[in-house]
Formats: C-alpha cells, structure tokens, sequence
C-alpha cells in the first residue's frame, strides 16, 4: 500500500476552469489558514482507501496512523510505501516498528519523487472533484466534503485501481 498525507486548506483553490466570457467566476475567500489534515493508505491491488483526519501532523499522529493500520490489516505482511517525512522515521515511531516488524514494513521512496507515490493522484483527484474553485465557509464544510468524496470513491474500489495503479 502507499500512504501520504495532504492539507486541505479553507480558504480558495483556484485552478483553470471554463466559463462564458465576459462571465469569471469569482471566488471569495476570508484570508484564515485553517484547514483539514488528512493522512490516507491506497491498496495498489484492492483499491481499498483507508483516510484519517488529523488536526496536526507530527510523529505522534503517525503513529496513531501506523496503529490503525496494523489493527485494520491484522493478517500478513502490510507493506507501506511513503516518502522521507520527518515524521516517518521519527525516533518515536521506531520501538512500534520493530514490535511489528512481522506486520508492518516501511518502504521509502527517492528523494523528490512523487510521481511514484500513488496517493498523489488521490489528493489529486480530490482536489479537482470538490476542492478547486469553490469557496468552502468553514473547515466544517470541508470536512463534510472530503467524507462525502472519500465515501463515493470507495463504493467502486476498481474505479480506484483504474485510475490510480498502473496495470501491468
């Protein structure tokens, strides 16, 4: 599986878009920074989506992550491909990694390589599906949002193979 995380920011994202001339869609915004933390699994082979949200990012969090994971994948191997985030060899997270080594195994990707992290197409697709362009009022609304996305997708987890995992 391959695990990322992305910030969901409050205020516009703004990306090309159509409209009639003379007709621009305007966007407001309120200039506050707050947001939605989101971390997320994709199961290259089932297309199985597993996302939390957070209110931080830092090593605890991860190994909260890390925690749910193995509860959630309690048979086999579970191998985990991410990049080189600090919080992901953190110090703290290291006795849980070796407790679970028969479970859990952390592969690390290139250094400024994701393109090969699947998740990016993930954030990717959320951000064109429901974030770009829209004016969201509250982190609330936002969080509704997300869930609604994540809940959608995940009904038709072949959708997700085809879209995001290169078939060979």
């Amino acid at each position: 599986m391959f695990e990322d995380e992305s910030l969901i920011r409050d205020y516009q994202a703004i990306a090309s878009t159509w409209f009639p001339k003379g007709q621009q869609k305007i966007i407001p915004t309120y200039g506050k920074h707050h947001g939605a933390k989101l971390l997320a699994t994709v199961d290259y082979e089932s297309g199985e989506i597993y996302w939390e949200e957070h209110e931080k990012y830092d090593a605890q969090v991860f190994l909260t992550f890390l925690e749910n994971i193995v509860v959630k994948y309690p048979k086999g191997k579970t191998v985990m491909v991410l990049d080189k985030a600090r919080i992901h060899h953190a110090k703290l997270i290291q006795p849980f990694l070796q407790e679970y080594s028969d479970q859990l195994e952390l592969v690390f990707l290139p250094p400024y390589s994701p393109q090969l992290n699947i998740v990016e197409g993930l954030w990717g697709w959320l951000k064109k599906s429901v974030i770009y362009n829209v004016f969201f009022s509250c982190v609330e609304e936002i969080r509704t949002t997300v869930q609604s996305f994540m809940d959608e997708i995940s009904n038709d987890p072949m959708k997700i193979v085809d879209r995001l995992c290169v078939r060979i």
